[in-house]
């Protein structure tokens, strides 16, 4: 506790249109630009973004390029926190890759993003990487959403995060574009996630799995991946190490899992990490623990208390907000030692 928020909102630039939004569902803002390569934020807009999310209190710029995403984070550090109103005036150029108003560009990293297109004809599947450009450690990481998607706010900022400590983090569409929205019944959730059939589920990630594996591990850059999910995605960790057995995936971390199978947990055979609330009925802590005893060693459980679901990646509180960054720390530590110091 007591370290920097985790969460930042997000922006889009227009060139075409000429508009400027922050991409968020909970406040939409949209204010007009000039339709040039240069966005400047005024004083003003970055007050109306500070009241909109005050207990979120880190900066994103995101520009978008004719043909792809570039993303550029102001800093990566945890000990660096300040508002965004405090922030001077900040001229974000696509171009250029780069921030410019002066203030500890040292502890500025950047991290690009292209959109992919994995596989051919009805294996076809979308997918978001996310690469670390000044510090890449060339370790590759495959994160699996929630059931909000790929292109959800909340799931892409936290893989830009991840990226900024230096990993390739790749987000495949696991819901073919058709993912759970929040406008629709709650009373069709069930209807709609029998709908995404389990066995192409796999195969999507199977085909995210080889494409990671050919890019950052057959060329020699890293030895193995990590994975990690929220939620949906949490559980689909567990059956995506159990079938592995150790043979892309040298860590996974699971965030408040959903759907999972403890019996298949034995057969995970590298080490796992289990973020949860004490206070979520949708990952039960009894569950938690089965599956850290039958992994055995190097499996462990985090729990936060009278936290509940989705805490880490959406934190709807001050209170949240300060276990999110705890939990984003251990996990950025788990997977550095697993991946980076101790590799396999």
């Amino acid at each position: 506790m007591g370290l920097a928020s985790t969460g930042a909102p997000w922006f889009r630039a227009s060139m075409s249109s000429g508009t400027f939004s922050l991409l968020s569902p909970r406040s939409p803002l949209s204010v007009p630009i000039s339709p040039s390569r240069n966005v400047c934020l005024s004083s003003a807009l970055l007050s109306r973004i500070n009241n909109s999310y005050t207990w979120r209190r880190k900066f994103f710029s995101a520009t978008l390029d004719c043909k792809a995403s570039v993303y550029v984070q102001r800093r990566c550090t945890q000990n660096f926190r300040r508002s965004v109103t405090e922030n001077r005036v900040r001229k974000v150029s696509c171009s250029l890759l780069k921030v410019e108003d002066g203030i500890n560009d040292e502890a500025c990293e950047l991290v690009s993003g292209v959109e992919l297109s994995l596989g051919e004809g009805a294996d076809n599947i979308q997918a978001y990487l996310f690469k670390a450009v000044k510090n890449n450690n060339g370790t590759g990481i495959l994160l699996l959403s929630d059931v909000f998607g790929f292109e959800d706010s909340s799931t892409r900022e936290f893989a830009y995060r991840i990226a900024c400590n230096g990993y390739n983090v790749l987000v495949p569409d696991l819901f073919r574009g058709d993912p759970w929205g929040r406008d629709r019944p709650k009373a069709m959730f069930e209807e709609w996630i029998g709908g995404q059939d389990p066995q192409r589920v796999a195969k999507d990630i199977e085909s995210s799995t080889k494409w990671m594996v050919d890019e950052f591990v057959a060329a020699g850059i890293s030895k193995k991946l990590g994975i990690i999910g929220f939620c949906f995605g949490g559980g689909r960790v567990i059956e995506v190490l159990a079938r592995d057995r150790g043979a892309c995936f040298g860590i996974g971390v699971s965030f408040y899992g959903t759907r999972m199978d403890p019996s298949i947990a034995s057969k995970i055979s590298v080490p796992v990490l289990f973020i949860s609330g004490d206070d979520d009925p949708l990952c039960p802590v009894n569950v938690l623990r089965d599956m850290e005893k039958s992994i055995g060693s190097g499996a462990k459980v985090v729990l936060f208390g009278e936290r509940g679901h989705g805490f880490a990646h959406r934190p709807a509180s001050p209170e949240e907000d300060g276990d999110a960054e705890q939990a984003f720390t251990t996990m950025r530590n788990f997977l550095y030692d697993g991946l980076v110091v101790n590799k396999n």
